[in-house]
């Protein structure tokens, strides 16, 4: 019997392995079966067939000795920026050409520990840096939405591949990391959920380093409760991440549906810009109306640096990631482009090596640490950081929560926005303050446009308060009841 994956959760899926319904063997065979029916999403870099097979048996195994843990026999799919040991790891760049790590990134191995199933690594735009997956060497990943005249449309970004591998349906959930929004806009554009959790909150060991005060891992998936089971399963300290922090996980599941009665949610003034899209507001305004018939009390409140963020995080972003890519020389990872001497080939690789968006944000990155421009950019960035992370500590005297958009837009054309990375990096305006205050944040579908795509509301909450923010995204999807999913397209 092979079972097929797009009917169920991942809560759904665990109930019926415990029931005996189908085993894991059987429900990961219908994952791989539609894993590769959807080779036109583009959303996989490597496919792991044997090794999931070979997890699966072993997870029904333990299932059948009484050991089950907490995602036993769920198959996953992983973002290509997760160290996998032994497994092509390439943060979708040509410069990591046939790097297989020898370790295991601790954010994974908590999965596996846990039972979870190893579909294989998904795409995303190369090392993270993109709003819309295109960056990627391995090409664009395709959004399984579709325009209503069938125009191919982006899935969001950096983790398009992990939106599009959960909202396709073959991968029950999906691992995702969040720099500057890149869990929470992408899930916006697919129509699922992901949540960005508190910087600290899952290790970033093993994780290949975009940003790395920003970057942070989280679970994408088809519900709240699945993004809470996955967070359970991914959180914890990890003494080998510098930036771990030593504090107990909680149950992230028991209190899911203890509603918001009582809570106080800020509406940030500041996230009403101009030229709104109307539908953009109108679901704003919607989620309001849902939180404040739910019990919850709305309350405006001022994030007054609020429009320092993006050009902040445009700052610090490409500042660290150019002294983190410094590593990628041809000599200890990947590709190695020879050259008359050292230096002639470490310019070959790196210029071989790295994509043009790459490129730019070293490049950005580099002008901004330099010397003579240090203190005009990157001190003055990192003052405004705080400044930023102030406004959020203020409101949080006065709110539980706060709701915003997740993202200015729906799902757009592939190619539409290239030539123009201003505009490419708008997509992450309602995010982008989240992140540099290291806050956690997550994206709940909510509605779809006029043209029929998908769109999410955002919700931040304080730090390490993951559960209250899990409970208030439970409270919107009961509210929404978001049930849409993309036709099947890719199997026709």
């Amino acid at each position: 019997m092979t079972i097929d994956p797009d009917k169920f959760t991942i809560a759904s899926a665990l109930e019926g392995l415990a029931k005996k319904e189908f085993t894991s063997v059987e429900l990961t065979q219908g994952s791989i079966k539609a894993m590769q029916a959807a080779k036109p999403l583009n959303a996989m870099i490597t496919e792991t067939p044997e090794k999931a097979l070979e997890m699966a048996r072993a997870a029904d195994a333990r299932r059948a000795k009484g050991e089950a843990g907490l995602l036993e026999g769920i198959p996953l799919a992983i973002k290509d920026l997760f160290a996998t040991q032994g497994v092509l790891t390439t943060a979708a760049s040509h410069i990591l050409d046939g790097f297989h790590p020898e370790y295991e990134s601790t954010a994974t191995a908590n999965l596996w520990k846990q039972g979870a199933v190893m579909l294989g690594k998904l795409n995303l735009d190369e090392f993270a840096m993109g709003s819309s997956n295109e960056t990627s060497y391995y090409g664009p990943v395709v959004n399984p939405w579709r325009a209503k005249d069938g125009t191919r449309l982006v899935p969001g970004g950096s983790s398009g591949g992990s939106a599009a591998a959960v909202s396709a349906g073959f991968a029950l959930g999906a691992t995702g990391t969040d720099t500057g929004g890149s869990i929470r806009q992408p899930a916006s554009l697919c129509g699922i959920t992901g949540i960005k959790p508190t910087y600290g909150r899952v290790s970033r060991w093993g994780i290949v380093a975009f940003a790395s005060s920003l970057d942070q891992a989280g679970p994408m998936a088809r519900t709240v409760r699945d993004c809470a089971l996955m967070l359970q399963a991914m959180a914890g300290f990890d003494p080998k991440d510098s930036t771990s922090v030593d504090r107990p996980v909680p149950d992230y599941v028991a209190n899911l549906d203890g509603g918001v009665k009582g809570m106080r949610i800020g509406i940030p003034r500041e996230y009403r810009m101009d030229g709104m899209d109307p539908e953009i507001v109108a679901l704003w305004e919607q989620g309001k109306q849902w939180l404040k018939e739910a019990g919850a009390e709305i309350v405006d409140i001022n994030l007054p640096h609020t429009h320092y963020a993006l050009a902040t995080y445009y700052i610090v972003a490409p500042a660290e990631a150019s002294s983190n890519l410094a590593r990628y020389d041809g000599v200890r990872y990947g590709l190695r482009v020879p050259g008359k001497d050292l230096t002639e080939m470490y310019e070959n690789t790196r210029g071989e090596g790295f994509g043009r968006e790459v490129q730019r944000r070293i490049m950005i990155g580099t002008y901004v640490l330099s010397a003579g421009y240090y203190d005009a950019y990157y001190t003055k960035a990192q003052k405004v950081r705080t400044l930023i992370k102030k406004d959020f500590e203020q409101a949080f005297q006065r709110v539980d929560a706060i709701l915003t958009p997740t993202a200015p837009n729906a799902a757009f054309p592939i190619g539409m926005k290239n030539d123009d990375p201003v505009t490419m990096y708008l997509n992450d305006v309602f995010t982008v303050p989240t992140s540099l205050a290291g806050l956690p944040g997550m994206s709940v579908p909510a509605g779809l446009s006029s043209g029929g795509l998908p769109l999410g509301l955002q919700l931040i909450g304080k730090p390490f308060e993951e559960s209250q923010l899990l409970r208030v995204g439970r409270t919107l999807e009961k509210a929404a009841n978001y049930t849409a999913k993309p036709f099947h397209w890719w199997e026709s």
